[in-house]
């Protein structure tokens, strides 16, 4: 992690853990029907017009605030697909990994992202973007230009996110992905405890229906 970053937010905190080994492709109908089950609890548990004030979501927007983004307009993660649940819309279906993290999401409340571990170059820093620096996120036609001070994850060559909340197209999970890199995104106020529970529940959420070897570093 950046000093600077550090400098400004003491306590951020973010996990990494892998799979290796994962079989890449369409969800299949277990998946869906897990899925199915998750929704339900989440229309017991929460009501849309009262989301944005439950505390890990306000903790979120907080730090949204903080780092230059209105959560008003870019909602964080796992707000954004509990929200669609309650409206009535469907998640979209991307592939089995990404449908199982985001599942991961729901349950926790934590913002999850994972990228092909074969297109990372070298380790990941999260840092404050430079001016300049050029980000494609997934479904963006061409890349956008920071102006300086965005929370970004990078490697030793790109930008691979702005965290927390949109990951590069560059990195993105397909159906050629063997090995996955899982990112835990916390933000100030989030404790490493429900951090690590996140981890270890979309950990098991990916080897169940994608297999694969799992395995953490916290």
């Amino acid at each position: 992690m950046e000093r600077e970053l550090r400098r400004r937010f003491p306590d951020i905190c973010a996990l990494v853990g892998r799979v290796n080994g994962v079989k890449v492709g369409r969800s299949e109908e277990r998946l869906k029907r897990f899925a199915e089950g998750i929704y339900d609890e989440v229309r017991r548990s929460y009501k849309l017009e009262s989301l944005k004030d439950v505390p890990i979501f306000r903790t979120y927007r907080d730090f949204f605030w903080r780092a230059g983004i209105d959560p008003t307009k870019v909602r964080p993660a796992a707000e954004a697909l509990i929200r669609r649940v309650l409206a009535g819309k469907p998640i979209p279906s991307v592939n089995n990994v990404v449908d199982a993290y985001n599942l991961a999401s729901i349950k926790t409340c934590i913002a999850l992202a994972a990228f092909d571990e074969e297109q990372l170059k070298g380790e990941l820093t999260l840092r404050f973007a430079r001016e300049g620096e050029e980000f494609l996120g997934i479904g963006m036609r061409k890349p956008m230009r920071l102006g300086g001070g965005e929370v970004v994850v990078a490697d030793e060559e790109k930008l691979v996110a702005i965290y927390p909340y949109r990951d590069s197209d560059l990195s993105k999970v397909v159906e050629s992905t063997k090995n996955v890199l899982l990112l835990v995104c916390g933000v100030p106020g989030i404790g490493w405890d429900l951090l690590a529970r996140a981890g270890e529940v979309a950990l098991g959420y990916i080897t169940e229906f994608c297999g694969g070897e799992a395995r953490h570093e916290w």
